[in-house]
């Protein structure tokens, strides 16, 4: 189980380096201004936004699991 949570924590650490979430007209903006770092400034931030809902969900959802885990084991005993 732990070695399952070790690699989901690990996949979803490198997705981030390897999307672009910039929208098509923020691309189009940002490259018609010649900086290449600003462009990918944008975009790093756009990523690292995205991820805080997902963090969100998934503590929501793990503190569900946790209290259904510890109502069966209450019952059980």
């Amino acid at each position: 189980m732990k070695l399952k949570l070790i690699l989901a924590v690990f996949f979803l650490m490198l997705v981030p380096s390897l999307a672009d979430a910039q929208c098509a007209m923020c691309r189009a903006v940002l490259e018609s201004e010649g900086s290449e770092a600003t462009a990918q400034g944008i975009n790093d931030g756009i990523v690292y936004l995205m991820i805080f809902p997902y963090v969100l969900i998934g503590g929501i959802a793990f503190f569900i699991y946790r209290s259904f885990k510890n109502k069966d084991t209450a019952e059980k005993s």
